[in-house]
């Protein structure tokens, strides 16, 4: 079993450091570890075991056991195992050992957990605030257990300015963003041009803070959050809320029914499906290739339609509830899909044969945006990105998830390493999400939709699930809490790790390709800014009710 070599690996080298070990499923291990070993292990399970890093997580325990909780999760993908390397923070030392040095993808992580907890990593080399607004006074963490998911805190100074750092030597400052017309979300890169080189960026954002991580611990329940969930991402809403769902059953140990599995993976290949259409599109629009845009697009509505005709929505589906699914596939509905694939497999092999053959578009991505497996490691960049260096990951293979195991399709890699390996990519899963789709509706066979969970959720428990979005992995933590309700649950979509990336990529290019290598990881600004914030210049406070956030979740509210 995989989860007990590697502990056992980390036990002979580690010994006593190793406090503590929970293996509730051959594929999931959690660590306890002392914290002065902590950035020893990390560096050990990172380069010697080569483990690829997921996420660290900060959590405010102190109501249960008194301490702060600072967990690393790492994936080992050809073992099928998702790990965690956690430590005990002391209430009345709020410090921990940066692992950044070893780890250089945890930079943004460690600095959240600065910001939203109050724990300050040792040894980070840029503490620079991430998240919280400039003006947020310091001392107050919101995600602490003491702060009310509706504070306001006294001190906030609305007119305060971010202080970039000072450009290089003989550079000029280009601002892109915070608005452009080829991102629909605020994010904002200080460009340092020299001519027309970008010699380096740095990057604020963090701008669109919805609060759903603290509303989840504070006023929504179980089944409400999975709702919440979708509205993380205006592509990938379906990913977020499988991959709650699937973190809250792993922790409480419940196996789904398997037509509920196929279910969930059949919406989250049609959602593939019509995201790379949409993106395949995109990256045409920008470079100038409108004809092609126009023919993503064209191609694209028939699978939104379909979507919309087994869930009620064109794109957010509502799909889960704990344990299991809400909607049917009925046999109408299986005809009509097959139909649906039949024609965009058909359509869309020539719309890749023009791509592909394409000398101007070639010309503007072929070695644009170069992310190459060094980077792609160091940084923990995922999906299409990492797949167009070469790098073989999929989360659907590597730790499958609802039917996953129960179908064959092929991870499609190129080893440009740049955008034009990225459209290849992308172009080239559309026809392995239709052949997925495929077995699911030859193989699911009839059964019930859902468990009849009648206990409450056991308490205390921990759970994480990694979901292959169409951009890259999504990954989802809980630690399952009391008021039905989740103790924890931290979301790490994948353009947060996928954007810590971008200055390498964009580092000694053109100004003139900056637009084409961001769009080429396509980022979502939604999908990263997950924190609360409040309208202090208006003054505009309101406490929504339990009920009434039900009825939001639900639609029936007027």
């Amino acid at each position: 079993m995989a989860a007990r070599e590697k502990l056992n690996l980390l036990k002979e080298r580690f010994g006593n450091a190793i406090q503590r070990a929970d293996i509730p499923a051959e594929d999931r291990l959690f660590v306890f570890v002392d914290p002065q070993s902590v950035r020893e292990i990390c560096r050990h399970v990172f380069r010697h075991l080569d483990a690829r890093y997921v996420i660290s997580i900060g959590a405010d325990d102190r109501p249960h056991s008194g301490d702060f909780l600072v967990a690393h999760h790492f994936a080992f993908d050809e073992d099928h195992l998702l790990s965690s390397i956690l430590t005990r923070i002391p209430a009345d030392e709020p410090a921990f050992d940066s692992i950044t040095d070893e780890v250089p993808a945890a930079n943004w992580a460690e600095r959240e957990i600065r910001d939203l907890y109050g724990l300050e990593p040792r040894g980070h080399r840029y503490l620079k605030r991430l998240v919280l607004p400039d003006g947020w006074p310091d001392g107050v963490h919101p995600l602490r257990k003491d702060v009310p998911f509706d504070h306001v805190p006294e001190g906030f100074d609305p007119d305060r300015e971010f202080k970039f750092d000072e450009a290089p030597e003989g550079c000029t400052v280009v601002p892109f963003g915070p608005f452009h017309p080829t991102l629909d979300e605020p994010a904002h890169f200080r460009l340092y041009v020299e001519g027309e080189m970008v010699r380096g960026c740095e990057y604020r954002g963090f701008m669109v803070h919805r609060g759903i991580e603290k509303l989840a611990e504070s006023v929504l329940t179980y089944n409400d959050i999975p709702m919440a969930a979708e509205r993380i991402c205006g592509i990938c809403g379906c990913v977020h809320n499988v991959a709650y769902a699937q973190s809250v059953e792993g922790a409480a140990a419940l196996r789904i029914p398997p037509r509920a599995e196929y279910i969930r993976t059949i919406m989250l290949e049609l959602e593939r499906l019509h995201s790379h259409l949409l993106w395949v599109g995109l990256a045409c629009h920008i470079v100038g290739f409108d004809t092609m845009f126009m023919q993503a697009f064209r191609i694209r509505e028939p699978v939104m339609w379909i979507a919309e005709k087994i869930s009620g929505n064109r794109k957010t589906y509502a799909l889960c509830v704990i344990g299991g699914v809400r909607w049917e596939i009925t046999d109408d509905l299986r005809a009509e899909l097959r139909q649906v694939l039949d024609q965009l497999e058909k359509e869309w092999r020539p719309v890749v044969a023009a791509v592909q053959k394409d000398r101007n578009l070639k010309a503007r991505t072929r070695g644009v945006g170069v992310a190459d497996r060094h980077l792609v490691k160091d940084a923990a960049l995922l999906g299409p990105v990492a797949r167009a260096a070469g790098v073989d990951i999929d989360a659907r293979r590597d730790h499958p998830y609802a039917a996953y195991d129960r179908v064959e399709f092929d991870v499609i890699t190129a080893d440009g390493a740049d955008v034009w390996s990225r459209v290849i990519v992308r172009a080239l899963e559309v026809f392995e999400s239709i052949r997925i789709i495929r077995q699911c509706l030859d193989r699911m066979e009839p059964g019930p939709l859902s468990l009849d969970i009648q206990d409450e959720l056991p308490v205390g428990r921990m759970g994480m699930s990694s979901v292959e979005a169409p951009r890259g992995e999504s990954h989802h933590f809980v630690i399952t809490g009391e008021n039905n309700r989740p103790r924890r649950w931290r979301v790490r979509a994948p353009t947060y790790q996928n954007l810590q990336g971008v200055p390498a990529m964009i580092k000694d290019q053109q100004l003139a390709d900056m637009t084409i290598s961001l769009g080429s990881i396509d980022p979502c600004f939604s999908c990263t800014d997950r924190m609360e914030t409040i309208d202090i210049r208006s003054g505009a406070k309101r406490v929504w009710s339990q009920e009434e956030l039900k009825q939001l979740a639900r639609g029936t509210r007027a």
